[in-house]
C-alpha cells in the first residue's frame, strides 16, 4: 500500500456517512458535465517564470538545453539534473 492509499483509506475511515454521500454527489455531478467543460476546468495554468516569457525556444543539442535550464530556471521548477 502506498502513502497515497493510506491517506485515502484514513480519510474515508474518518468521514461521516453524510460526507461520503456529499462526495459521491459531487463526483456524479462532475461525471454528468460535458467533456469540453470538464477539460476546461481540469487544468489550471500556473505562470512559470522564464519558461512562459517567450513563445518558444529551440536548442541544437540536449546539452545546450540543459545548460540553458541550469543558467536560467529557478531550482523549484524541477528542471535541474538530479
Amino acid at each position: 500500500m502506498t502513502n497515497a492509499d493510506t491517506t485515502v483509506t484514513a480519510t474515508l475511515a474518518a468521514a461521516s456517512a453524510d460526507e461520503i454521500r456529499s462526495w459521491e454527489a459531487e463526483f456524479a455531478a462532475a461525471a454528468r458535465r460535458p467533456l469540453e467543460q470538464r477539460m476546461k476546468y481540469a487544468f489550471i495554468h500556473t505562470y512559470k517564470p522564464v519558461l512562459d516569457d517567450a513563445r518558444f525556444r529551440s536548442f541544437n543539442t540536449m546539452q545546450e538545453y540543459r545548460d540553458w535550464c541550469k543558467a536560467h530556471l529557478p531550482d523549484w521548477l524541477g528542471y535541474g539534473r538530479v
